[in-house]
């Protein structure tokens, strides 16, 4: 098939029959877009389509392109992500972009759901409590990131020593430890999120060496970034790949 093709089909199977409304006033700007995202993005790398929607559900949220949004998350059920699934996508966001536009997606997957007769709220995937969340969460990025955790948290100024307090209990007690997604899901998404925020190479790169660590590997990684390519654009994109292909030379 060539990309008309492929668009048409790969449309299809995420959205069903619908027409984008865009064709009524914008066809040649639609024809670009839905060729380039469903007729070539889709078909690069290693990702399958639920991980492909798990990562547009992130872009989106870190975008704020809510109604693009609702719409992937129609997609994602139709390629068989569970609600778990999605909601916890959406939930992984949070430390990186904050609580009001994390809340912001949440109300547009509910609207969803709901439309769809999904019973809200979904089943819990809380795994810490009030009184282990900071050692199972520096569990987890210790195993992510290994001996520089102890190191970043000596070095802490005693000013600052409760950010990487919250680093642990947190971005990782409080999210990482959720169940619904695995933890190389969890690390994937999490890189493709601040590769869209922006201005957060450092991150990107540590988050590049975590990625590497949890078992995924450097196609797997320049496949998720280009799937973030048509939300993003050029210039994050680039920018993520750079940090790629600094931290995992070329063989």
């Amino acid at each position: 098939m060539d990309r008309v093709e492929k668009c048409k089909e790969k449309y299809k199977q995420l959205f069903g029959n619908g027409v984008p409304a865009a064709y009524a006033t914008d066809p040649d700007f639609q024809d670009i877009l839905s060729r380039f995202i469903f007729g070539e993005v889709f078909y690069q790398g290693n990702l399958d389509d639920k991980q492909r929607e798990l990562i547009t559900l992130v872009v989106l949220t870190t975008n704020q392109t809510l109604p693009q949004l609702k719409a992937h998350v129609v997609a994602a059920l139709n390629v068989g992500l569970t609600p778990v699934e999605i909601k916890e996508a959406v939930y992984q966001c949070a430390p990186y972009i904050g609580f009001p536009k994390t809340l912001n997606a949440i109300n547009e997957v509910n609207e969803v759901f709901q439309a769809k007769n999904i019973a809200l709220p979904i089943e819990s995937q809380k795994e810490v409590d009030e009184v282990n969340r900071f050692d199972k969460g520096l569990s987890v990025q210790i195993k992510i990131f290994g001996d520089i955790i102890a190191k970043m948290r000596e070095a802490a100024p005693d000013n600052q020593k409760h950010m990487q307090d919250y680093l642990s209990s947190f971005c990782f007690g409080d999210f990482y430890t959720r169940g619904g997604l695995d933890l190389k899901t969890r690390e994937l998404l999490t890189l493709c999120i601040i590769s869209t925020l922006g201005g957060c190479e450092s991150q990107v790169k540590s988050h590049v060496l975590g990625n590497q660590k949890v078992g995924n590997d450097k196609e797997t990684l320049i496949t998720a970034i280009t799937h973030c390519l048509p939300y993003m654009g050029f210039p994050r994109t680039l920018n993520a790949l750079a940090c790629i292909n600094e931290i995992i030379r070329e063989n």
